[in-house]
């Protein structure tokens, strides 16, 4: 089970480079992430080498963050392996809140970060079915 890091931060020029500044102070690797705005404000879900010290270190700074337990699920770099994730999901009756992807540095392998509600079911279920998770 992955540990993501989601920031709220003002949707100006600079924010993401703040926050990855404070990040870089704290020796804090960013593993994988992505980014959704609206006009003014944006949210920032990171997967980073210390989960515990980057909330830390941005929640001190000022900046409205969380954390919370996410899904890594190792995939083959071929084609068809997200269908092959998506309809096992779908088989189950599980909804993607949203998903991105990042990749494992110890084996190269891609690495589909999916967010789900009952994300402790999901991942046995995800087990069962033959994947590995990070």
């Amino acid at each position: 089970m992955l540990k993501q890091i989601s920031v709220f931060g003002e949707n100006s020029k600079g924010t993401f480079q703040k926050i990855t500044d404070l990040l870089q102070k704290q020796n804090i690797n960013i593993w994988g992430s992505v980014t959704n705005d609206s006009a003014e404000f944006g949210i920032i879900r990171m997967i980073v080498s210390d989960p515990d010290l980057a909330l830390q270190c941005l929640t001190d700074a000022g900046y409205m963050a969380r954390a919370n337990n996410i899904l890594g699920v190792e995939m083959k770099d071929e084609v068809g392996s997200l269908n092959k994730l998506l309809l096992s999901l779908s088989e189950s009756n599980i909804n993607i809140n949203y998903m991105y992807l990042s990749f494992n540095r110890d084996s190269g392998m891609p690495v589909m970060v999916v967010h789900t509600d009952g994300v402790w079911e999901v991942q046995e279920c995800l087990k069962a079915k033959g994947y590995s998770l990070l």
